[in-house]
């Protein structure tokens, strides 16, 4: 059994296929989906999601970077309502975005901050959105640091070494499909990287793995990077689909 720790599922890009989508996905062996959040905007998509597939959809709540805009603090009292009037699996995806708009930085820093504190007051794990911003995000992480503070590194793309720091902080290395890019240089370490902090994701319908890159992703997908990770690791996809589904329930707790 695999599981997609990070798919947005309910984006507009399934519109047309979704039910075909999931089952390719459950046809592929993956049986677990966390859907991470965006913003207020696909709040009810979200929720209607899970209604359709109770008991493979887990949600998180959360606001995205790059929607974190003037009405942040807006945004920031829907998701407190959402928390007050449910359960969720954890606080994201959330994090510093410096790709798209780096005008919105000490916001992004704030709304990322409070969402970690949001996190622990509930006692969830966060999973954190980085793009162009490692020292951002270390920097916040810092201010942070506890034992109560853990989570996943989505989408992890950057070095040994700020995936040595990434761990420090009790995060496991969400790896997807740049990892079978011929330039996304992640498979050049991976292996010294204990597979204990890795855990899988697709986080469709972005990044689809090769041979399908520059095409929509979608979760069933998961298989082509478990094969690949296998690769790099020496071992059986199925060791890989193993450890990686523990390392997803030590995170999400379920």
């Amino acid at each position: 059994m695999l599981t997609d720790t990070h798919t947005h599922l309910y984006s507009e890009a399934f519109a047309e296929d979704r039910d075909e989508m999931m089952q390719r996905a459950f046809d592929a062996g993956i049986k677990r989906f966390f859907i991470p959040a965006i913003d207020s905007g696909y709040t009810e998509a979200m929720y209607a999601l899970e209604k359709e597939y109770p008991q493979n959809v887990f949600l998180m709540m959360g606001l995205h970077p790059t929607s974190v805009k003037e009405n942040f603090e807006e945004e920031l009292a829907h998701i407190d309502k959402q928390f007050k009037k449910r359960s969720f699996y954890a606080v994201g995806e959330i994090g510093i975005d410096l790709y798209w708009d780096k005008t919105t930085l000490e916001i992004q820093k704030i709304a990322f901050k409070r969402q970690i504190q949001l996190a622990k007051k509930y006692k969830l794990p966060i999973v954190i959105h980085c793009r162009d911003a490692f020292d951002e995000i270390f920097e916040v992480l810092e201010t942070e640091k506890s034992e109560d503070l853990f989570g996943i590194f989505h989408c992890f793309t950057g070095t040994f070494e700020q995936a040595e720091r990434a761990i420090s902080f009790n995060m496991k290395l969400g790896i997807g499909g740049v990892v079978t890019f011929k330039n996304g240089k992640i498979d050049t370490f991976l292996n010294q990287i204990p597979l204990k902090h890795i855990v899988l994701e697709t986080d469709s319908p972005y990044l689809a793995p090769a041979p399908f890159r520059g095409k929509r992703n979608e979760s069933g997908y998961l298989a082509l990077v478990c094969k690949k990770i296998a690769d790099i690791y020496g071992v059986s996809e199925e060791e890989i689909a193993r450890v990686t589904t523990e390392n997803s329930k030590a995170i999400f707790g379920i």
